[in-house]
C-alpha cells in the first residue's frame, strides 16, 4: 500500500481560511479526510479525548482512514513512564472509540528524560500485541544498541524524527512498519520543507520499507498550513512510487 501521509493534528485556527476555507470547526475533520487518509491526534497529549469523542470522530471518517494517537503527557511527562499500567489502560479504553480506524500510538518522551530501558519495557508491556506503538525518545542517551534490541523484541517502532531538514534520531528499522515525524523545515516561508528535503526523506523511507509495509508520515510544521502543503507533496511522491 502507499505510505500513509498526514499531519500532526487538524484543529489549527490559522488553517481556517488557508485550508478549510472558512468552514465551521465542527466540519474540519471530515474536510481534512477528503485530502488525507491519516492524521495524528496530537491534542490527546494535552487532554485525552473521551471514548465517545473518539467514536464521534470515527463516525465522521471514511472506513479506510487511520488515526494515530499521541499518548497523554500524564504518562510520558508527568509519570515519566513510572507506574504505567493505569494511564495506559485509560488511554486504550478511550481509543476503543476509534474501532478499526485506530492507528499507532505514539510515546513521545520528554527531552530531559535519560535512557531508562526498564521503564520503557514496563510501559510497552502494558500494550496488547494488537496495538502498534511508536517511541520517540529525545535525549541522546537513548541511542544505544540496547534500545534498538528492546524495540525489536517488543515490535515497537523507533520514530524517525527530523528538525530543520536533518534526522535527530538514528534511522533504525526496528519492526515491519514505520513512523516518521517531520517537525520543522528550513525552507521559506518558515517552517516549510523544500522539495529537496522531501525527496531525501521519501528516498529514506522507500529504501527502508518495501511497499507492502505500512509507513506513517506526519508533518508537525503546522504554522501557516506548511504541514498541509508538505504532506500533499510527500503523498504525491508516495503515490507515484506505488504506481511505478
Amino acid at each position: 500500500m502507499p505510505t500513509r501521509v498526514g499531519t500532526c493534528g487538524w484543529q489549527y485556527d490559522d488553517w481556517r481560511d488557508a485550508f478549510y476555507r472558512g468552514a465551521p470547526k465542527s466540519s474540519w475533520l471530515s474536510a481534512y479526510a477528503k485530502s488525507f487518509d491519516t492524521v495524528e491526534c496530537d491534542n490527546a497529549f494535552y487532554r485525552l479525548p473521551t471514548r465517545d469523542t473518539f467514536a464521534k470522530w470515527a463516525a465522521a471518517l471514511p472506513a479506510d482512514f487511520t488515526m494515530a494517537v499521541k499518548a497523554s503527557r500524564f504518562l510520558t511527562h508527568v509519570k515519566r513512564l513510572t507506574e504505567p499500567a493505569e494511564p495506559v489502560q485509560r488511554l486504550l479504553e478511550s481509543c476503543e472509540g476509534l474501532g478499526g480506524r485506530l492507528g499507532p500510538i505514539l510515546l513521545q518522551l520528554p527531552p530531559n528524560l535519560r535512557i531508562d530501558l526498564d521503564r520503557l519495557e514496563a510501559t510497552l508491556a502494558c500494550f496488547p500485541p494488537s496495538i502498534r506503538v511508536a517511541v520517540e525518545p529525545r535525549h541522546e542517551s537513548w541511542w544505544t544498541d540496547d534500545l534498538r534490541r528492546l524495540l525489536e523484541k517488543r515490535g515497537a517502532a523507533l520514530t524517525w524524527a527530523d528538525r530543520l531538514g536533518r534526522p535527530v534520531t538514528p534511522l533504525w528499522r526496528t519492526t515491519n512498519w514505520g513512523y516518521v515525524r517531520l517537525h520543522e523545515g528550513r525552507a521559506r516561508p518558515w517552517p516549510r520543507y523544500g522539495d529537496t528535503a522531501l525527496r531525501t526523506w521519501h528516498t529514506r523511507v522507500a529504501d527502508t520499507w518495501p511497499q507492502r509495509d505500512d509507513v506513517f508520515v506526519y508533518f508537525n510544521n503546522d504554522p501557516g498550513a506548511a504541514a498541509i502543503r508538505n504532506a500533499r507533496t510527500f503523498a504525491r511522491m508516495s503515490t507515484r512510487r506505488a504506481a511505478a
